[in-house]
């Protein structure tokens, strides 16, 4: 993995997501999202990368979701992306920047409706009393909404992880692994070879 050393990360990111969207057989795109709450409580779940360019890796969600709260309170997170079929795995760590309120506009005009109606109808990460008060949201939404577009609902919105550390691990023989770490610097990238 020396070759990649001199490469832009992103680029080298961007490549072995074409790999794995070759070869995984789910998500491709998804990634374990790690926040830290106020009182400094770390909390991990699974999302799915929905953009990726020089200024980060990009997702959606609802801002009053417990992932949502903990990226307004502390502006950092860490990404762990893992595609066993090509035994290689890639963590990024970095500040949190919202996407432009155009962005989230366009990646919602471009779900399935359903998908956007249960943005609507979904209190994320709250306790709800039955699957029967989800379903009653779900039909109340779609009768508002029938026959015309869904809006983007005010508490929707994305986030992008601005990388400052971009870590490559590819799978060796006897957990030998291949592990190249790159650190945003003052004018570029570093990089640096890690023991395994």
């Amino acid at each position: 993995m020396d070759e990649i050393r001199s490469q832009d990360p992103i680029a080298v990111f961007q490549a072995w997501l074409s790999e794995a969207i070759e070869t995984e057989p789910n998500d491709p795109t998804a990634m374990c999202l790690a926040t830290v709450d106020a009182g400094g409580m770390p909390s991990a779940r699974m999302v799915l990368l929905k953009g990726v360019d020089a200024r980060g890796f990009a997702f959606y969600t609802n801002v009053q979701s417990r992932k949502g709260q903990d990226l307004v309170a502390r502006p950092q997170a860490a990404l762990c992306f893992h595609w066993k079929s090509i035994r290689r795995q890639v963590r990024v760590e970095g500040g949190i920047e919202p996407v432009t309120p155009a962005e989230a506009d366009a990646y919602f005009n471009s779900r399935l409706r359903v998908s956007q109606i249960g943005a609507w109808a979904s209190d994320q990460s709250r306790p709800l009393d039955s699957r029967a008060t989800l379903e009653a949201r779900v039909a109340a939404i779609e009768a508002r909404y029938q026959d015309q577009e869904v809006p983007r609902p005010p508490n929707w919105t994305g986030f992008r992880v601005v990388p400052g550390l971009i870590e490559f691990w590819k799978d060796g023989p006897f957990r030998l692994h291949d592990r190249i770490c790159f650190h945003r610097r003052e004018g570029g990238w570093t990089t640096e070879r890690l023991y395994p």
